[in-house]
This record gives structure tokens, sequence and C-alpha cells, in this order.
């Protein structure tokens, strides 16, 4: 069994992945994109997004975390690949699953999954641009609209070399809206032989182990079932009890410690109530908590306040 922290735009940043990889339970993390045009990015900007490269493309814990880049472009996809490869990323990963209506606008992640040959001259372009010894891999969704593409797009993917493919079980259409669809996975898996790995509602133990029957794989990704309840992972993997909230509440004031630190601060507060908004699903102390905290705007009110709680539980 395999275990991938999903990439979560504006969410799951180095700080976050530090976090749920040193609670542990993952083997692979992948980056928030880097959106590609029609150049050849600076370093900087690899590193802006995946600061991991600096320390062999592993989180503090050893977890590797691996590139994913977005756009429309084979030839600029693939040469940002080659780049991030160059600085250390231990593989590429390629994002079609993305919803984003500026994103698809700019004919960018899941709206690509219309065009099935496109998406082959992508992954051939970036399989041809990286090693042999670095994996590629691809995250789709079931199709935009409608599954009516989603093997052909998963045999695409699989002829042009990549070395694994995530599923997303809904359209971009269906959003996040449950249910998932997993046993359109299981019927992925039968058209394909490359490893598949399963993604979508996913919040316990129980349903990963759903997800994985009638997925007929047993490598899942965990997206926003690891930010309501951060040691998800280690509960699918070894059967460990659900995080105690006074632990949760010392994870909160460790990532804001962090993250009002330099110019990520201005986005702490909007980050907090993001997290927050996950926790309560699980945590009946979380969504008693913010309620006070949704009303705040100054990060020194916010991390008083979660000093206060804390405080509570010694």
């Amino acid at each position: 069994m395999q275990i991938v922290l999903a990439p979560m735009e504006g969410v799951v940043d180095h700080l976050m992945r530090d976090m749920l990889t040193q609670i542990g339970g993952f083997d692979l993390c992948i980056n928030e994109f880097v959106r590609v045009v029609d150049q050849r990015l600076p370093a900087r900007v690899f590193h802006r997004l995946c600061p991991e490269l600096a320390q062999g493309g592993k989180t503090p814990a050893g977890v590797p975390v691996r590139v994913q880049l977005l756009g429309q472009e084979p030839h600029w996809l693939a040469e940002n690949a080659a780049r991030a490869v160059q600085l250390g990323s231990p593989g590429i990963d390629l994002n079609f699953g993305c919803p984003a209506k500026a994103v698809n606008k700019s004919r960018g992640g899941a709206v690509l999954l219309k065009e099935t040959e496109q998406l082959y001259q992508i992954v051939k372009a970036v399989r041809q641009a990286v090693p042999a010894e670095y994996p590629v891999s691809a995250k789709i969704r079931l199709g935009y609209d409608d599954t009516a593409l989603t093997l052909d797009n998963a045999s695409a993917i699989e002829a042009a070399g990549a070395s694994v493919l995530t599923v997303h079980a809904r359209t971009k259409s269906d959003g996040y809206k449950p249910p998932a669809y997993w046993p359109w996975i299981g019927r992925i898996r039968q058209r394909i032989a490359i490893p598949v790995i399963a993604n979508g509602e996913i919040w316990t133990p129980d349903q990963a182990r759903q997800c994985q029957q009638e997925a007929a794989t047993q490598d899942i990704m965990l997206g926003r079932g690891a930010l309501a309840l951060p040691n998800l992972a280690q509960c699918i993997r070894s059967g460990q009890a659900a995080m105690p909230w006074p632990e949760v509440l010392q994870l909160l004031m460790r990532y804001s410690e962090f993250e009002v630190i330099g110019d990520k601060g201005k986005y702490y507060s909007n980050r907090i109530k993001q997290w927050f908004s996950y926790l309560k699903l699980q945590y009946p102390e979380a969504a008693e908590l913010f309620s006070q905290l949704r009303l705040l705007k100054r990060n020194e009110e916010i991390l008083r306040l979660l000093q206060h709680q804390l405080s509570l539980y010694r």
C-alpha cells in the first residue's frame, strides 16, 4: 500500500507537508502545481513552491516530494520537467485534474480531459525529457462534464509512457460533491497495466478500505481527509487511534508559529480558517472554536485564542 499526500492549492504548503509527514504514514507528497505557460521557469519558482528541493527533494521527515506541473504546451512542460528533476525533484507529476475556472479557462488542468490526443502528447514529451529512472505520474478526474473519455484518456496516458496514474473519482462538473465514484477506478484498472492511485472522498479508515475494494487498488491519495484528521494516514496504515484534540491544538500552534513569520503572515488568517473548516468535520471542539475564530482578522488575536484553548488542557 502506498499513501500519497495530495497537492492542495493554497492549503498544503511545505509547512503542512512537514507536519503531516512528521506524524507519519505517507510514502510520497505532491507539491502545489507549478504553472507552465510559454517559457522555461527560473529555479526560484520551483524553490518557492517546493522548498524541499534544497534538501534532496524530501520533507524533514524524509518523505519524497514530487514536483507537479500544470500547463498545456508539451514542449514547455518537457523543458520545465527536465529542470525540476535537475533541481532535485524525485520525479514529475502532471496535473490534468484541477477544476479551478481560471485554470481551465487558460486551457490547463481538467479542461484537457476533453483532449485525449493532447494528454498523450504532453505525457510523451515529458517522459522523453526526464531520465528513465525518474517516474512521471499524471493525475486526472473521470472527465470534464462526463465520463465519455475516461478510459480513452487513461489508455493514452499509459501509452505515452506514464509510470503511475492517480484518479480523482469525480468529473470536473462534480467538483468536490460526494460521492466519489470509486468503481470507475476499478474499470480503469482493468484497462491499463500501470499502477493506479485512488483519490476522492476518503475521510476515515473504513472509507479507505471501501475505496481500495471498489477501486481494485491498494494505493490511495489523501487530501481534505488528512486535514480533517491529521493522523489519518497512520490510522489507515497501522490502526492508530484518531489524534486527540489537545494534540491537534499543539499542531495548530506549531503551524501558526511558522506561518506568521515573514511575508506568508498575510495569508495566515485565511489558511488557518480554511484548515478549521476541515477539522470541524472530525472534531466537535474545532467546530465550537471556529465559531469564535472566524470573526477574528488579526494574526495576534487568532494566536491568543489558540494559546488560551491550549492552556485549558495543561
